[in-house]
């Protein structure tokens, strides 16, 4: 059954939206916590239309600002066959577990983080799994992780609109989504996909944080535009979309990702992005 189409013969309407039967459908759909661990006050998904936007590395500074305000934080790595959190955190050892369950590992800022990558003997063995498989181990991410009390947690998504982000949306309480975008022209359109998935579910957008937006040069100060000049505001604004932050290349953050210390990077490209998600 489509979102829009409904199969119950004697409900008379044309499409879902605002169906108080389908709402009830999809609440008994949504995956329970983990009861004797688990309190979250906030679930932000974090996706991006396409590949290679710096999604994971946007989730990673939106949980370290967080965290460093003093709010208890943590990031679902939903992105099984591509997970990147671990790295860019400088974490190598290995989830445990009990008889209640995995518990997270936590960062240096106390940031707690469940990956696949946490869990495989080898962080570079790929992962070589059906959606149907992929999407269980999310769904077991959410429900059998000993989170812990959590003002914020962050789910760093895989790109596109496939399997994992329709396991998310249709069986996690997901309160709002922050839309990782570039400038590049293309973007207009996986933007509006993004868009228009999320719209189609039910959930809430934050608004949207365009990385790769710019750099400046280092003599002069001058901003450049190696991915030509933004036209977020066009894409954005009959969306209704909020702009979040623009974050340019920096040479800096690469660095310190690979070197698995993004929580020592110092930037205030996320100052609205983090204002907007804490009112």
């Amino acid at each position: 059954m489509s979102q829009r189409e409904c199969s119950d013969e004697s409900c008379g309407r044309s499409s879902c939206e605002g169906c108080e039967k389908r709402q009830q459908e999809q609440q008994s759909m949504q995956e329970p916590l983990n009861s004797k661990s688990a309190i979250l006050k906030k679930t932000i998904g974090v996706v991006s239309g396409k590949g290679g936007v710096g999604k994971s590395f946007v989730t990673a500074s939106l949980a370290t600002a967080l965290a460093k305000k003093g709010y208890r934080v943590g990031i679902l790595d939903a992105d099984i066959t591509g997970p990147s959190i671990p790295k860019m955190f400088g974490l190598d050892e290995h989830a445990v577990a009990d008889e209640d369950g995995v518990y997270p590992v936590e960062t240096k800022e106390g940031i707690r983080v469940m990956s696949i990558n946490l869990l495989l003997e080898n962080a570079d063995d790929p992962v070589i799994w059906r959606g149907p498989i992929i999407s269980g181990v999310v769904k077991q991410f959410w429900n059998e992780v000993i989170w812990g009390e959590l003002d914020y947690m962050l789910i760093d998504m895989p790109p596109g609109t496939g399997d994992v982000p329709l396991t998310v949306f249709q069986s996690i309480a997901v309160d709002g989504i922050v839309l990782v975008t570039s400038p590049q022209d293309l973007v207009s359109m996986i933007v509006k996909k993004a868009y228009n998935m999320a719209r189609t579910m039910g959930i809430p957008m934050v608004g949207v944080v365009e990385n790769f937006s710019y750099m400046e040069c280092p003599d002069c100060g001058k901003k450049l535009y190696p991915f030509g000049e933004s036209h977020l505001e066009e894409i954005a604004s009959p969306l209704g979309l909020r702009i979040l932050g623009r974050v340019p290349i920096m040479p800096e953050a690469s660095r310190q990702a690979d070197a698995g210390t993004v929580e020592d990077l110092v930037n205030d490209y996320f100052e609205e992005a983090v204002r907007v998600i804490t009112e």
